[in-house]
């Protein structure tokens, strides 16, 4: 009779753990898509230091910056990208549209804030009739954030047959636009907001009176699910990476924000001051958890705002076993 040694039984048996792993790593490129702004934070801090591209070791990194999760999600609809930063409206659409994508982890919490152009009177919401509004993009989380606040008001958007106009501006051009008076005010994600008071523009209110008084997510990570289901491991990796920029976020602020104003310039060539960052990180909450509640809550609030028939069951859409693991050191 034939029999193995305990130490090759052993060396078998690792092996067939160890070929599915191998096997189901497929990918030899991950492409990372996320905004310029402070609510995706983790993705430029972990770009600065270099967190992603040591994650996936041999695998190799392609990033792309986006002005809006409109075209983020146009993005993951043409298969070209992995992985994403999002606001949580158009990660709801995409959901509700059938693209195939999972929400994997939040980045942010809160993080718009409202700024009136120098010399034009807005003292509040109400103020808004008759004015030129600016967001990053139909249909982007500012942009359903502010459509359910004119209902509060009793306002409606031009298209609705009210008097505001909602105009996509992308927040790095908003300052152009208010030197040109092409519009009367924003609601932009930080620091542009931040950027546009420094420059002598007017906070309106902050972010705690947009919805939830601050707390609801501004950014989530999204993924193409047969990219996860083909690549585990790299999406565990990305977690952990992703998880590993925030914590650095929370326990080196100075660092955190060398490393945040360092991208912002590289992308948009624009020069954030130290000053205008800590503003800017004041009104935004860097988290890699996620509120359910508020998320089922967005949902709601996406259809009232008319870009989604019904609202998709998030259950299914959300996938927190790797951050969970990465949170439990796995």
């Amino acid at each position: 009779m034939n029999r193995r040694s305990p130490r090759r039984t052993l060396f078998l048996t690792l092996l067939s753990l160890a070929l599915p792993a191998a096997q189901a790593q497929k990918a030899t490129t991950v492409r990372i898509g996320y905004f310029p702004n402070l609510t995706h934070a983790p993705a430029l801090v972990a770009l600065e230091r270099g967190d992603f591209a040591k994650a996936f070791g041999k695998v190799s990194l392609q990033t792309k910056d986006f002005p809006s999760g409109t075209q983020l999600s146009e993005a993951f609809a043409a298969g070209t990208l992995d992985i994403g930063y999002v606001g949580p409206g158009p990660a709801i659409n995409a959901v509700a549209k059938g693209l195939p994508v999972q929400i994997i982890a939040g980045a942010s919490n809160a993080g718009a804030v409202l700024i009136a152009r120098k010399g034009v009177s807005i003292a509040s919401f109400k103020d808004l009739a008759g004015k030129k509004v600016a967001v990053p993009s139909l249909g982007n989380t500012q942009d359903i954030s502010l459509r359910h606040i004119l209902k509060e008001q009793g306002l409606k958007s031009q298209v609705d047959g009210g008097n505001v106009s909602i105009i996509p501006v992308a927040p790095a051009d908003v300052a152009a636009a208010f030197s040109n008076k092409g519009l009367d005010a924003a609601l932009v994600p930080e620091p542009w907001g931040a950027l546009l008071e420094a420059q002598g523009n007017k906070l309106v209110l902050d972010e705690k009176a947009v919805w939830r008084g601050g707390n609801y997510p501004s950014a989530l990570v999204i993924v193409n699910t047969q990219f996860a289901a083909d690549n585990p491991q790299l999406v565990a990796a990305f977690v952990k990476a992703h998880l590993n920029a925030v914590n650095f976020i929370l326990k080196n602020p100075p660092a955190a924000q060398t490393a945040i104003a360092s991208q912002l310039f590289k992308l948009t060539g624009q020069k954030v001051n130290a000053l205008v960052l800590q503003r800017a990180l004041s009104h935004t909450r860097i988290s890699a958890d996620l509120d359910l509640d508020a998320l089922k809550e967005y949902a709601d609030l996406n259809r009232e705002a008319g870009y989604a028939r019904e609202v998709p069951d998030l259950s299914k859409a959300v996938n927190l076993s790797y951050l969970n693991a990465a949170k439990a050191g796995k």
